[in-house]
């Protein structure tokens, strides 16, 4: 497998804090899905053919840890990696960082596993995991 890192850099928008300009706990997990999304395409992977083919990747797990909190108009950087590829399910693992202090924020990670359109997991095709694992390598 690759050890590739996708950077997702973007500003914290007024509607992601609260009454003191700090960003409200659930959007890291908000930022970390597009951390991913970001992740998949730049990799030749698109979750709308996924789920084109009866094929869903469903959260199962996530984990956050918060190490110093952002602000309104900040910049953040999502970095994403693959932390774990099995024939079911995968693990992508997250910084969140402050973009022009380079100040890490949060870390956190999230697991998903590869379900049809019943919801019964399912191995992962082929050119799925041939591309999960050539990503950065």
């Amino acid at each position: 497998m690759g050890n590739e890192i996708v950077e997702t850099t973007f500003y914290v928008r007024y509607a992601e804090t609260d009454q003191m300009g700090i960003v409200h706990h659930s959007h890291y997990v908000v930022w970390m899905e597009e951390g991913r999304s970001e992740y998949m395409r730049r990799n030749g992977l698109d979750y709308v053919a996924i789920e084109q083919s009866g094929l869903a990747l469903a959260v199962t797990e996530v984990n956050v840890r918060y190490l110093a909190p952002a602000h309104y108009n900040e910049r953040v950087t999502v970095r994403t990696r693959i932390d774990s590829l099995r024939s079911r399910a995968l693990t992508f693992g997250y910084e969140i960082i402050n973009a022009d202090t380079r100040q890490c924020l949060v870390v956190g990670s999230v697991k998903l596993m590869l379900i049809d359109r019943q919801g019964q997991v399912v191995s992962m095709p082929d050119s799925f995991q041939a591309l999960l694992k050539n990503a950065g390598g």
